[in-house]
């Protein structure tokens, strides 16, 4: 990792990622929106925009979900760094490809029928996005000169990221692989909550100080 310069605020980065998270959760709703004056040109009404086009509404509120809990981990994530390196930056462009990447993938699965190609490129993306996210948790964890010693990124919320991260992967290859399941295998996402509920049930956080850094 390149060295870190102490005038580095992570804010400048965190403003930058909040700006392209928000265009592209614009960008989703935007063929919604010309649905509308494509249906009246074709003697629509109202009703219709709604009830022939559920495919369309259902995909943009998942992907809506999607970017906004990535979007919360990835403040929660630099809740805890002080400064950043061209890593790290490097690491979050990636983060925010995938990002900008989901209203491209949403319009695919609006416009074609379920397949296994279609939804493993969607889930395919949110994996990419996941192992961003969390390369990022783990670069930061115990770096000493990354990690704001008052708030130390905790073990659980490593394995909180790793679990996303993995429960995403059997998603992705269900999704892909097995015919018939498709988007069925993004239920496996409702699961990390429930996993993280039983290992903190079994794994106490204890306090954690800084012993040095990461190489």
């Amino acid at each position: 990792m390149s060295a870190v310069s102490t005038s580095r605020d992570p804010d400048r980065l965190v403003l930058f990622t909040d700006a392209v998270v928000a265009i592209a959760i614009t960008l989703l709703v935007l063929p919604l929106v010309d649905l509308v004056p494509e249906i009246k040109a074709h003697g629509g009404n109202a009703t219709s925009v709604i009830t022939e086009h559920r495919q369309e509404i259902f995909t943009f509120l998942l992907s809506f979900v999607v970017i906004a809990n990535f979007w919360m981990g990835h403040h929660r994530i630099f809740e805890h760094v002080r400064v950043y390196t061209t890593g790290v930056i490097r690491l979050n462009l990636l983060w925010l490809l995938t990002i900008v990447m989901l209203p491209f993938t949403t319009e695919i699965i609006g416009a074609f029928d379920s397949s296994r190609f279609v939804a493993g490129l969607y889930i395919g993306t949110i994996l990419v996005l996941s192992i961003c996210q969390s390369a990022l948790v783990f670069m930061v964890r115990g770096h000493r000169e990354l990690e704001a010693p008052d708030n130390p990124v905790s073990y659980r919320e490593l394995v909180g990221s790793l679990v996303l991260t993995g429960l995403t992967l059997i998603a992705f290859l269900l999704a892909s692989l097995v015919p018939g399941i498709n988007f069925y295998a993004m239920l496996l996402l409702l699961l990390p909550s429930v996993v993280m509920r039983v290992w903190r049930a079994r794994h106490p956080e204890q306090p954690r100080t800084h012993t040095g850094a990461q190489s």
